[in-house]
């Protein structure tokens, strides 16, 4: 409806309730205003239900923004109406700034509901908890970062925006632009570091060397990609702890990511047996242990000599698991198992220290005690 419109039938409205004071006039046509609003809302909100009623997604966009749409629409109808009705210069003043205001923020608020059941409902397709989660993995760390960013870009226009509608603080803000040169600057390397983690943030997205449920090494501390924000990561680790990590620390420095690729890995355990030790009886033993496991995924088991030292050589069993969970535990069981296989049956493959005593012969004894006085004899 166009405005000239609108300022017709409000006139009609005053005439109409003329015999009113001016304020009780205003009070009615703003009054009629909201309502009307509220009832196209409501048309509306119907219509769009019944024509998108196969799109979860728009459904759950309805429900959850129906308030601050709502309210948008008040705003909207109160600007339409606020020229044409008889308030005090204060009052309209106020209105006048209050209403753009209002609805520049609502519209961002709308925006970051909307970018957040974006992101859930393409992520409804993908599950952290299948077997092999590797592209579910990848798509969840994608929209959760992205999301924050977004949400961050979202903010701070709404905030700009919000603001320039307001004279006297654009005014502000346009001089302070304009002769503060170097405040900009103090402000600008004040706000490297959360700068440097927003693009690290977009990078890491990209590029992805870290997804969520990852498994890592950090700071020598193994653990799992529990969060990812806009400016830390949080590392679940295996006892539970939490270390808290900067989010250009991934993009900076090197670490160790155990389910780059994907969720099987390979587990290794090393044993330091003496030279005796039956290796064919260990690589059937090993292999026995990991048969009767549910942890190895029957892909690979090997037992290898990788090293031989002054008193003991390095025996490396490999055995894969699903997930580094998993592949952790498979290599506790078979450490703790072919241990107690070589206690039990081979004691002496065990390391051990050898102390030898080499006996003389008695005419080599006799020759040494005979040349002993003859020998004192001379150093006289």
């Amino acid at each position: 409806m166009e405005p000239v419109a609108i300022e017709e039938i409000v006139r009609e409205i005053t005439d109409t309730l003329s015999f009113l004071p001016s304020w009780a006039v205003a009070l009615i046509v703003l009054a009629l205003a909201v309502v009307a609003s509220l009832a196209v809302h409501w048309v509306l909100s119907r219509l769009t239900r019944r024509a998108f009623t196969a799109r979860p997604g728009v459904i759950a966009l309805i429900a959850r923004t129906g308030a601050l749409t709502r309210l948008a629409f008040v705003t909207i109808a109160l600007a339409l109406v606020l020229p044409a009705v008889n308030l005090p210069p204060g009052i309209a003043e106020w209105f006048g700034i209050a209403l753009p205001f209002c609805f520049v923020v609502l519209l961002g608020w709308i925006s970051l509901v909307a970018v957040d059941i974006g992101v859930n409902v393409y992520l409804l397709r993908f599950r952290l908890d299948a077997e092999d989660n590797l592209l579910a993995r990848k798509h969840v760390t994608q929209m959760r970062v992205l999301k924050r960013v977004i949400s961050t870009v979202v903010i701070l226009f709404t905030a700009g925006a919000a603001l320039m509608t307001i004279g006297a603080v654009r005014q502000v803000g346009v001089s302070l632009f304009a002769s503060a040169g170097v405040a900009g600057l103090a402000v600008g390397l004040a706000a490297r570091p959360v700068l440097a983690n927003l693009i690290a943030g977009i990078q890491l997205a990209m590029t992805q060397p870290i997804r969520i449920e990852d498994a890592v090494i950090v700071e020598n501390e193994w653990g799992w990609i529990e969060e990812i924000t806009s400016t830390f990561v949080v590392v679940r680790l295996w006892d539970l702890r939490r270390m808290v990590v900067p989010l250009s620390y991934f993009m900076e420095k090197p670490f160790q990511n155990w389910t780059r690729e994907g969720s099987a890995i390979i587990g290794t355990v090393l044993l330091y047996l003496d030279y005796s030790a039956p290796i064919e009886r260990i690589r059937e033993r090993a292999q026995e242990i990991a048969a009767a496991s549910k942890l190895w995924d029957r892909k690979v088991i090997n037992v290898a000599v990788t090293d031989t030292k002054e008193r003991v050589i390095e025996v490396r069993v490999l055995a894969s698991a699903a997930n580094a969970s998993a592949a952790f535990d498979l290599r506790c069981e078979v450490r703790e198992k072919l241990i107690a296989f070589l206690r039990d049956e081979s004691p002496e493959s065990l390391p051990r220290s050898r102390n030898e005593t080499v006996q003389l012969q008695v005419e080599n004894r006799s020759e040494l005690e005979s040349e002993r006085p003859r020998r004192a004899a001379g150093a006289r």
